[in-house]
């Protein structure tokens, strides 16, 4: 999808994010590279949500640095996008959310119209795609999110909590989406509080204890043999 240029690895150095001199990120070093995906786990508090925001460039980090080290030199954020747990829906259809995005990317109308239906298309609901967007249940909107991000084709996707709020039968499709998503070359980068579904999507894991990360390896390792007494302990009691 994104042959050439390109705008991974992402590598965040030193990163710390504080308020009021309170630190919630914590001397953070990792790199994100293309290709596995990358799940965040960690209890609640330990600054999984705020990593992604600092990743998206949401939020700057209060230390160190957060770069693009890829070849591409343009604006990253036309080639990143990301998905919040509970999504925000403009009032308009779905069809309409869907090709926003893309009018913001300065895709013409008749393009991104057809681009809109189709995306709508790939996550099942090209039915519903005269619906307002706000009515639709909330695995619905979370399917017309994913639509809207991937629309713009993304290099990097990074979703936050995505079915956190759903019940199983909207989870499972969201995660099929997520799936097709990683499948069609976009790199995934989440938080998740299931470990089930942490085990079912990951490639790879980094835990995060009280904003430091404390661990980072290949997802069946970490569930295996995890190296650390707090990725233990965590597993021990998210599995009670």
């Amino acid at each position: 999808m994104h042959a050439g240029a390109t705008l991974l690895p992402l590598v965040l150095d030193g990163v710390g994010y504080a308020i009021n001199g309170t630190p919630l990120v914590n001397e953070l070093t990792v790199t994100l590279s293309a290709g596995s995906r990358t799940v965040i786990l960690g209890p609640n508090g330990a600054g999984k949500s705020l990593t992604l925001r600092l990743c998206h460039g949401l939020l700057a980090p209060t230390s160190g640095t957060i770069r693009w080290a890829g070849a591409f030199a343009g604006d990253p954020m036309r080639r990143q996008a990301m998905v919040f747990q509970r999504p925000v829906m403009l009032r308009r259809s779905a069809l309409a959310n869907v090709a926003y995005g893309l009018k913001l990317a300065g895709m013409a109308k008749a393009e991104r119209t057809e681009r809109a239906r189709a995306m709508l298309d790939r996550v099942g609901l090209l039915a519903l795609a005269d619906r307002p967007a706000r009515s639709m249940s909330g695995g619905e909107q979370q399917r017309v999110a994913l639509a809207r991000a991937w629309a713009l084709q993304p290099e990097v996707l990074f979703l936050d909590e995505p079915t956190a709020s759903l019940d199983p039968a909207a989870a499972r499709a969201v995660e099929a989406i997520i799936r097709a998503i990683h499948e069609a070359g976009t790199k995934i980068v989440m938080t998740t509080h299931n470990l089930a579904q942490a085990r079912r999507l990951a490639d790879e894991i980094l835990f995060l204890d009280r904003g430091r990360l404390v661990e980072g390896s290949p997802a069946d390792l970490f569930f295996r043999a995890p190296a650390t007494p707090e990725a233990a302990a965590f597993l021990r009691e998210e599995s009670l």
